[in-house]
């Protein structure tokens, strides 16, 4: 289905069995529940989906669970992140023959690429499929920087529409828009810049988050776009101390934690990944539990 990239895109988590095979039908249930809490648009095996962590048939079986869960109520994207160029280039063309609407490309993995060759990355993922593309910029989680000026060297590449900038500089999102006019659609993906992002111009968020808190999340982004300020900023405040936990180097064992909490999932996480322990684990129960019993009623 055609994507506008506006709205709450879910960085979906990926639900695996205790013993950390992928639990495929738990994954689909947690999609469903997403998209029936009210996202415009599922993102699977992105960061928070722990892509990297699967294997090529585990990545077809998630991203058919996507589609099926979905059932062309919201799009599907599937995460690019594969450790070469010519992986991401397969992988993107493979994602279109089982019927993604989409790709989150990032930089190649573990390599930290120079301004060209992550230019060259990107256009080479470009021409491997007809799908339209979101660029992934988190230079904070990979150590590669997409600057606004070399976003704008991609403006002749007709499939890259939209960018998520995870740089945790909301002056970026300004430079983009003067550097590129609305050529790019922009979307934020920090969750605890999300109101500020949207200030500035972005018209799609990518959450962590919204995996445990869909309502709240969608609700935050409705009194946004309706310009309902001061009760945006009530249910911000209440909602940041969670948010908070995305930029964590471990936020997807605190997302998968609060997603247990609510009963929405497993927190178990594929080494080399582990559940959180000791007085980490207590402080991010506490944030979470806190978050449940002061809870905001949803309500537009």
């Amino acid at each position: 289905m055609p994507i506008d990239w506006k709205g709450v895109y879910a960085a979906a988590t990926t639900e695996f069995h205790p013993d950390e095979s992928l639990d495929v039908a738990a994954t689909k249930r947690h999609f469903e529940r997403l998209i029936e809490g009210g996202i415009h648009g599922l993102v699977v095996m992105g960061t928070v989906g722990e892509g990297t962590s699967l294997d090529p048939d585990e990545k077809r079986e998630v991203l058919r669970a996507g589609i099926e869960a979905s059932r062309g109520r919201v799009p599907v994207v599937t995460g690019v992140a594969e450790y070469t160029t010519r992986g991401a280039c397969r992988w993107a063309a493979e994602a279109e023959k089982l019927g993604a609407d989409g790709l989150m490309v990032l930089p190649g993995m573990v390599y930290k690429a120079k301004p060209h060759e992550n230019l060259h990355h990107f256009r080479a993922v470009a021409k491997a499929s007809g799908l339209p593309i979101m660029v992934y910029n988190n230079p904070v989680s990979y150590g590669v920087d997409l600057k606004p000026e070399h976003v704008a060297q991609l403006a002749d590449e007709p499939t890259i529409v939209a960018v998520k900038e995870s740089s945790d500089d909301p002056r970026r999102i300004t430079d983009l828009f003067n550097l590129t006019g609305n050529r790019f659609v922009i979307l934020g993906g920090v969750d605890d810049l999300a109101l500020e992002s949207i200030l500035l111009g972005a018209v799609g968020w990518v959450s962590g988050l919204v995996n445990a808190f869909p309502e709240e999340n969608r609700l935050l982004w409705d009194l946004a776009m309706a310009g309902r300020w001061q009760e945006a900023r009530d249910l911000y405040r209440w909602y940041t101390p969670l948010l908070h936990l995305d930029t964590l180097p471990t936020l997807v064992q605190c997302i998968k934690l609060a997603d247990a909490e609510v009963g929405f999932g497993s927190e178990t996480v594929r080494a080399p990944r582990r559940p959180l322990v000791g007085a980490e684990r207590e402080e991010v129960l506490r944030i979470i539990r806190t978050a449940i019993a002061t809870r905001p009623k949803v309500r537009a």
